[in-house]
């Protein structure tokens, strides 16, 4: 009878351990605090000349190990990438006998000299080896065979969506492209901040706790200040604070900020979220409009180097200026009705007909609602929506 898996895995943990207390009793620390690292495995590639023996110092995760008696080859995964790593026992001694305690997943630190193998992969031929730390729990490792047409076959990938979310930092190390977004993310936020600094306004910290919330219309997560003995919310918008010191007299503020709704979770929704909120006085949104383009341009030329993407079949293009799109008119054009002009009544009528479930709905939430149901999808480009109802902006 086959064994169920997660037996599997507590007896690769269970060796684990025992290799751990296998290498203290060779005095072999186990985790080590520090390791001076002078290169990583991008430099190491793009720095490689045949005529010259470049020495180098670099760490990273064993992802794979090929034992071969005296001789043995790895590699090892850093923030930049993979290298491979060759290593002897007649050059090493003691460190590479201890080398079979080693298991992918560990992270070790080298320094040798850079070399070409006779397969023409550049690598590490290692003069000194150190465990930096002994992984006791295995990683989901993907394995990759060309089949006979050329193709590349992933087999035991780490595809579950639901575990990579919970468990990133397996991801990361499994599915190194991930560690691009993370990457690109930093940038975008650096570029934002260059952009929003470059035009004189400030980066402000305001409360994340609230004596009263606002900004917005959620419900918010609630907690206690013991020395006060009141009870404090966790923000859901930053607009109010920020407004408060636009009254101050500063002319432009922005923050960077985390907030909190304690409402429901999708895909597109987190309870915990990141938000750039930004208010300039003496301008009007139609002034916004044409700094929130102007923004995204400055984005994408400085991280991605273009203003138009490939996105989920669509060609998307960012290129000032951006459709501007009235929620009235575009109703009309989609049903042929004026929904200002309409009765309660005769809006409820429409809005049954796209099976909209009508509670207590303002007029205005109900137009929201049927706008959202009948062209929202349609909206492929960057578009400014403008002439919604009033109550949609309103807490």
């Amino acid at each position: 009878m086959e064994q169920p898996i997660f037996e599997d895995v507590n007896v690769l943990i269970k060796r684990r351990h025992e290799e751990l207390e296998e290498l203290k009793q060779k005095n072999i620390e186990p985790f080590k605090y520090a390791f001076d690292v002078n290169a990583n495995s991008q430099d190491i590639k793009n720095n490689f000349r045949e005529e010259e023996k470049l020495e180098v110092a670099v760490a990273g995760r064993i992802m794979a190990i090929r034992r071969m008696g005296k001789a043995s080859f790895a590699h090892i995964q850093d923030t930049f990438g993979r290298i491979q790593v060759y290593m002897k026992k007649d050059e090493l001694g003691e460190s590479y006998d201890a080398f079979r305690l080693y298991d992918i997943g560990d992270i070790i630190g080298v320094k040798g000299f850079v070399f070409r193998t006779r397969t023409g992969e550049i690598s590490v031929h290692v003069q000194e080896l150190e465990l930096l730390t002994k992984s006791l729990r295995p990683i989901p490792i993907a394995k990759e065979v060309t089949n006979e047409q050329g193709e590349k076959v992933v087999y035991d990938q780490f595809a579950d969506k639901e575990l990579r979310y919970r468990q990133r930092y397996v991801d990361l190390i499994v599915n190194p492209e991930v560690k691009e977004t993370f990457l690109r993310r930093s940038k975008i936020i650096t570029a934002m901040r260059s952009f929003l600094d470059g035009k004189g306004i400030l980066e402000v910290e305001t409360p994340v706790l609230q004596p009263m919330y606002g900004g917005a219309s959620a419900r918010p997560f609630m907690t206690h200040h013991n020395a006060l003995d009141i009870p404090f919310y966790l923000r859901i918008a930053d607009e109010l604070y920020l407004k408060r010191l636009i009254v101050g007299g500063f002319d432009g503020v922005y923050e960077i900020s985390k907030d909190f709704r304690n409402e429901g979770m999708d895909k597109t929704h987190n309870p915990e979220f990141t938000m750039m909120e930004v208010y300039v006085a003496y301008k009007d949104y139609e002034w916004m409009m044409r700094f929130v383009e102007e923004m995204f341009a400055h984005i994408c030329t400085k991280v991605f180097g273009t203003l138009q993407f490939n996105f989920d079949g669509h060609a998307i293009d960012f290129t000032p200026p951006w459709n501007r799109v009235s929620m009235i008119d575009a109703l009309k054009e989609q049903t042929g009705l004026n929904v200002l002009e309409l009765s309660d009544e005769d809006l409820q009528a429409l809005a049954k007909k796209y099976h909209i479930e009508i509670t207590k709905q303002s007029r205005g939430k109900l137009i929201d609602e049927i706008f959202e149901i009948t062209l929202q999808d349609k909206l492929i480009q960057p578009t400014f929506l403008v002439e919604y109802p009033i109550e949609t902006c309103r807490p």
